[in-house]
């Protein structure tokens, strides 16, 4: 136990700092990719497969890892690369996302290393790749950041339509406005949809940076924030600022404090409460689930209403 605190202890440490770890990988070739650290449980060498059938080409088999089946997915073709080849000398990082582990199978692992936000950029323009969410630069060299959720979404059907008992719970809500900050494409379509099926309208940036720059324009008009924003949802994820940096500023900010934030992130373990209590978010919810978000919302949208 004592272990398990002192690590919480430790990446705690990061929350609030817009620093990450990550975790940087090859696919083939000498470029390399990375990936937040907190979402890795553990990086082995690549173990006997077995062939699931029917299953699609990038999922390379199940790996029986202490009792559990691990579905394994080639990372490289799942990003459109050619696939990994030598089994011999790859390896699986086991990682949970969105609720699900999976091991994604690499060719080779580099290092961890330390970063600050600010360091990790949105793609260039035209950069050609979809699935790149954020890049950066270690030894003059390019660091492609992969949008998993992305590749998640097309590999594992994700539901993205709220249950039916949970829309006729909600009753309709006028002024009642919401600011989505999210690196990943998919997940801004999947918050979008529903608050769509809420009939809610929503402003809708890429990250934490521009979610502040937009909330501090609103601030700077005179009117209270919270009479045009009445809830924020937040990736903890983004280029430039993090989800828990943003809610530290929010909550720094005499014109901002009293914003209701939800931290909305695929990130999940034993540290998010830990985290959440640290930036003063008001909820964490793990991705993906509409229906799970949708009473959230409602929730809040009720309390407004009730204090109108």
């Amino acid at each position: 136990m004592a272990g398990v605190l002192d690590e919480v202890d430790r990446r705690t440490q990061l929350a609030g700092q817009n620093r990450l770890e990550l975790l940087l990988f090859r696919l083939g070739g000498n470029q390399r990719f990375g990936i937040n650290v907190f979402k890795v449980q553990e990086v082995i060498p690549c173990p006997a497969l077995t062939k699931v059938p029917h299953a699609r080409s990038v999922v390379r088999g199940i790996a029986n890892m202490r009792g559990r089946a691990i579905t394994v997915i080639d990372l490289a073709m799942a990003i459109g690369r050619p696939p990994i080849t030598d089994l011999s000398t790859a390896y699986v990082i086991v990682t949970e996302y969105n609720r699900s582990v999976q091991g994604f199978l690499v060719s080779g692992m580099d290092r961890i290393i330390n970063m600050r936000w600010e360091e990790i950029l949105l793609p260039p323009k035209g950069s050609g790749s979809h699935y790149m969410t954020a890049v950066t630069h270690l030894d003059k060299d390019l660091v492609e950041i992969i949008d998993v959720e992305k590749v998640l979404a097309e590999v594992m059907h994700v539901n993205e339509t709220v249950a039916e008992d949970v829309l006729r719970e909600h009753a309709p809500v006028t002024d009642f406005h919401v600011l989505v900050a999210d690196d990943s494409s998919v997940a801004r379509r999947q918050i979008q949809r529903t608050l769509d099926q809420l009939g809610m309208t929503c402003t809708v940036v890429n990250d934490g940076k521009q979610a502040l720059d937009y909330l501090k324009k609103l601030a700077s008009e005179g009117k209270p924030v919270a009479d045009r924003i009445q809830l924020i949802i937040s990736d903890v994820e983004m280029p430039e600022m993090d989800g828990y940096t943003l809610t530290t500023e929010i909550r720094s900010d005499p014109k901002l404090r009293d914003l209701y934030v939800i931290l909305h992130t695929s990130l999940s373990g034993v540290f998010n409460n830990a985290l959440v209590q640290k930036v003063g978010a008001d909820q964490f919810i793990p991705k993906f689930d509409p229906s799970e978000l949708a009473r959230a919302i409602m929730e809040r949208a009720k309390s407004v209403a009730e204090t109108a």
